[in-house]
């Protein structure tokens, strides 16, 4: 694994954000996760669509994030980053996730740091699973995901939606190309 390969795993570990950011949610309003998520639906390939700034996806184009059960019940989690553009060098980084709640779960990119781990909670997600917002509760980190490379207006426009009643301040998304 190639040395910054290893930072963008370790960062997207710890959910680092900007290092002037000090989130993007107001933390005083109250965070929900989806306590009813159907994990064996919520596998397989995401898109990135929307994204709060973040410096390890920095230049990040054509993002996407690949859940897979292991035989131990934990998650595979690959995310694949394009640098640059959607054609852009692949960069990957393959981490593992556990199930800690209704909703939430917990990431690692580096296993062998035993702090290097990340909030990951569902939020909000559509009936048919072909959207999903993403966060945690620092606000440090955030995400607008689909099942597709776009995403229709209207579930985009709920997304945000779900996003702002949870005290994030929606103008700092910023879209991701595909």
């Amino acid at each position: 694994m190639r040395l910054p390969t290893v930072l963008y795993a370790a960062a997207a570990a710890l959910g680092l954000a900007e290092p002037a950011a000090a989130g993007y949610r107001d933390t005083t309003k109250p965070i929900g996760v989806v306590v009813n998520l159907d994990l064996e639906r919520y596998l397989g390939r995401w898109y990135e669509i929307a994204r709060f700034p973040n410096w390890f996806e920095r230049n990040c184009a054509g993002v996407t994030a690949d859940y897979a059960l292991k035989p131990d019940g934990k998650i595979e989690v690959v995310n694949t980053c394009r640098k640059g553009a959607p054609d852009g060098p692949v960069e990957t980084a393959v981490g593992e996730a556990s199930l800690v709640g209704p909703g939430k779960l917990e990431v690692t990119f580096v296993p062998w740091l035993p702090f290097a781990k990340g909030d990951y909670w569902v939020l909000h997600i559509d009936a048919a699973y072909s959207y999903a917002v993403v966060g945690e509760p620092s606000g440090k980190t955030g995400w607008i995901l689909a099942r597709s490379p776009a995403l229709d207006p209207a579930k985009y426009d709920k997304a945000v939606s779900a996003l702002q009643s949870m005290g994030y301040d929606t103008s700092r998304l910023e879209r991701v190309d595909h």
